[in-house]
């Protein structure tokens, strides 16, 4: 019978092929209108690593000046206070990690020197975010403590100078120093990036990691936000990494409440011990925040992805009113066929369940072609956006196509429900007297 519906359905189409056009373009453009901006804060919302980010917490210190009424902590730490979280010796899995750039020295001679952008970090940076790898595996603390200077590649930068092959165990020349590759990634761009929202949620990732302590180590070119509220001593780079100057970022991982608890202790002891010191003299408002909060924190979906998807939804509204108008002088308009097919047997139920179907028809025609609205839509946004974000990021995935036609076909029925209503109550004794 579900055929047999969707097939007069069809016929329906074709007797009205321009009052059913209208109402499956109305339904395409509202529904692929909210569909960019649902995509966006599909995008930008999501959760980048939803089976440990109630384990993973950023630290953040308040280093608010009490003089100062809004001071707002940094998001990063400073380079003494990161070192004394990574020095403490409990078990628990932390890392740092911050930017730099540099320039490299491509192996043999078909490629110029280039600038690259990279991420010192500590070990236990992979195993704590899932990195996935091609080849090769990371350093280990025991590199972190002695600075080996060994380097992880991402697919693309390996894919450039090795032409993807296995590069592990080659060499190369980066800031004048020799590096060994150790490990190659596998695809990894979590979105949004955040490991490192302050300096930016959207991004292509880093191209090379290498062991944090070398950034200070061999004075690397930094990159990256930096904080300070207070200058340092001289000009000399171990004056910068004595002043109060956030720039470095701090994650720890903590599985279960026990742990979480005990870590909390120590950073709170330690906060206390710093306030003894002069630092610190704010009470914190929070000094963990697992990834879910620091996004929200750090306001990675901006206001205005709320704005354009209240703006999106009046505009499918509107379009949705004018299919209920729509569909009421098409479903009005049978109202002989509807009178034959109630003198053949036809009850109420059957044809609340045929128009039903008939909108669900149109609803899923307009979602499909929605789809197309979306695509055109979401091209725009890489036009606009340019380089500032992955544009495999922007992508209509399967769950957006489903979420798509899904909502284009349960949004046609309900602003159906009064013509067919209508449809479905006509009395039928009025219009067999005009056959």
């Amino acid at each position: 019978m579900f055929l047999y519906y969707v097939r007069l359905a069809a016929l329906s189409y074709r007797r009205n092929p321009i009052l059913s056009s209208l109402m499956v373009l109305a339904v395409a453009i509202g529904v692929g209108a909210y569909m960019v901006v649902f995509t966006l804060n599909y995008v930008l919302g999501g959760d980048p690593i939803p089976h440990k980010s109630s384990q993973l917490y950023h630290v953040q210190f308040e280093y608010g000046d009490p003089d100062i009424a809004d001071f707002e902590p940094p998001p990063q730490l400073t380079y003494r206070d990161a070192m004394v979280l990574l020095e403490q010796t409990n078990d628990v899995r932390r890392t740092v990690s911050s930017k730099f750039v540099a320039v490299l020295e491509p192996p043999g001679n078909q490629l110029q020197p280039f600038f690259i952008n990279g991420r010192g970090s500590s070990a236990d940076f992979f195993a704590m975010f899932d990195v996935p790898f091609l080849y090769g595996n990371a350093w280990s603390r025991t590199d972190d403590q002695a600075q080996q200077q060994v380097a992880v590649l991402s697919r693309e930068m390996n894919d450039r100078l090795f032409g993807g092959q296995n590069s592990v165990g080659e060499t190369l020349q980066m800031h004048g120093l020799t590096f060994q590759i150790i490990g190659v990634l596998d695809r990894w761009q979590p979105t949004p990036m955040f490991y490192d929202v302050n300096n930016g949620p959207i991004g292509t990732g880093e191209e090379i990691y290498i062991p944090w302590g070398l950034i200070a180590s061999q004075q690397l070119r930094r990159s990256g936000n930096t904080n300070c509220w207070a200058a340092p001593e001289n000009a000399s780079f171990e004056a910068f990494l004595n002043a109060e100057c956030a720039w470095v970022q701090f994650w720890v991982e903590l599985p279960d409440q026990q742990v979480f608890d005990d870590y909390s202790n120590f950073i709170d002891n330690y906060s206390a011990q710093q306030k003894e010191f002069g630092r610190m003299p704010l009470p914190p408002a929070q000094r963990l925040y697992d990834v879910n909060e620091w996004m929200v924190k750090n306001e990675v979906q901006p206001d205005e992805t709320r704005i354009l998807s209240a703006l999106a939804a009046m505009l499918m509204a509107v379009c949705l009113l004018n299919t209920v108008g729509l569909l009421l002088a098409k479903f009005l308009g049978k109202s002989g066929e509807i009178g034959v097919r109630q003198a053949l047997g036809a009850n109420r139920r059957s044809l609340f369940i045929q128009h039903t179907i008939e909108a669900g028809f149109i609803g899923a025609l307009g979602g499909i072609l929605g789809l197309g609205v979306s695509a055109l839509g979401l091209e725009g946004i890489k036009i606009l956006l340019g380089n500032e974000i992955p544009h495999d990021w922007v992508v209509m995935n399967l769950p957006v196509v489903g979420v798509t036609i899904t909502l284009a076909i349960i949004s046609t029925i309900l602003a159906g429900l009064y013509p067919i209503w209508r449809a479905s109550t006509i009395n039928p004794a009025i219009h067999l007297k005009t056959q």
